[in-house]
């Protein structure tokens, strides 16, 4: 088997779950080179990785590069892509920089594969919250059509980072060590000082803003999911519309979908659909929780029923690690597809 030389650029929480990846599914590696702005030495689970700064380094011979750094004009995507394609690597960028751009393929493998084939260089890795959608959606719309769907997300605070992932447990740590009483009446909820993360507390909250806002009072979180899935399914006549909300959970986004397809359906058969759809596991008498699909690679699909107002028009409910096939893993599936 042909071996290939890979560059992972970030070593943040995204960019530890690609190093995962890479060696729970035998990535035929030649050499493995780890970048981030600084040299050090790291250690994930078992193994030792050398991180070299990547400010002046050379970056010839490589094929992959897989990028899970820092978006935006400062971001590793933004200032590095373009020297490593130029060196004759393919990049996968995990951020937001490049994904809406013109020509730049953004793939999820169960849904659109094919299109990594199209790629100048550039390949582009979608919101974590658009892939688990899109994959659990995936076969419906394929065979059924969809006309649109209502997409409420119940995200983790891994999703914002590491550092905010921690602050949750600072915050409930600091709540639970504060509270010497059982009498919930008179317990302390607020925490001391600035949020750790967030905008607000998140800790025993929620908090219903994922991004920035627009004059639309929409997110841009929101809006991502909209403008991706209208890319990657090639078809911007679905309406879309999301609200995304960041919850008091370490790892796993969740989703709850409301969605109407263009042709008719019965239960049975949206049901027979999520059975054979590639990359989904479903669950037909309960539901996944965010707790138990932690660390698995697949889109985790549930609480299918039917809108007894609405022809054709279905809820369902899916759970997914949002590190791993939200990020991690989708690059590297990207990656497997390439070398194919």
């Amino acid at each position: 088997m042909k071996k290939y030389n890979v560059a992972v650029i970030g070593v943040g929480a995204v960019g530890i779950e690609i190093l995962r990846s890479l060696k729970a599914r035998n990535f035929p590696l030649d050499n493995l080179r780890v970048f981030a702005r600084s040299s050090r030495e790291i250690k994930v689970d078992n193994d030792s990785y050398q991180v070299e700064a990547i400010e002046g380094s050379e970056f010839s011979g490589i094929d992959i590069a897989l990028f899970a750094g820092t978006e935006g004009e400062k971001g590793a995507s933004v200032l590095y892509a373009q020297k490593f394609i130029e060196q004759g690597a393919v990049v996968i960028d995990n951020g937001n920089d490049f994904r809406l751009q013109k020509g730049v393929p953004l793939v999820i493998p169960e849904v659109n594969r094919d299109k990594i084939k199209t790629h100048k260089g550039l390949i582009a890795n979608p919101n974590c919250t658009t892939i688990q959608a899109l994959v659990a959606l995936g076969g419906i719309h394929k065979a059924l059509g969809l006309k649109k769907f209502i997409l409420t997300s119940f995200q983790a605070t891994s999703g914002a980072g590491k550092k905010p992932a921690i602050g949750l447990w600072e915050e409930t740590k600091q709540l639970v060590e504060n509270n010497k009483t059982n009498d919930f009446d008179h317990l302390n909820k607020e925490i001391k000082g600035e949020p750790l993360g967030f905008s607000h507390q998140i800790a025993f909250n929620v908090i219903p803003q994922i991004g920035g806002f627009g004059d639309d009072n929409y997110t841009s979180e929101e809006w991502k999911v909209v403008k991706e899935t209208h890319k990657i399914y090639g078809d911007d006549t679905i309406n879309i519309s999301a609200t995304c909300v960041r919850v008091p959970v370490f790892t796993s986004h969740s989703e709850a979908i409301y969605f109407t397809v263009r042709k008719k359906a019965t239960l049975a058969r949206i049901e027979e659909i999520l059975k054979a759809s590639e990359g989904v596991v479903y669950f037909s008498d309960s539901f996944p929780l965010p707790l138990e699909v932690e660390a698995k690679d697949e889109v985790y699909v549930g609480r299918l029923r039917r809108d007894p107002f609405e022809e054709n028009s279905f809820w369902l409910w899916c759970v997914a690690d949002n590190l791993r096939k939200g990020a991690a893993l989708n690059a590297v599936q990207i990656a497997e597809e390439l070398i194919k």
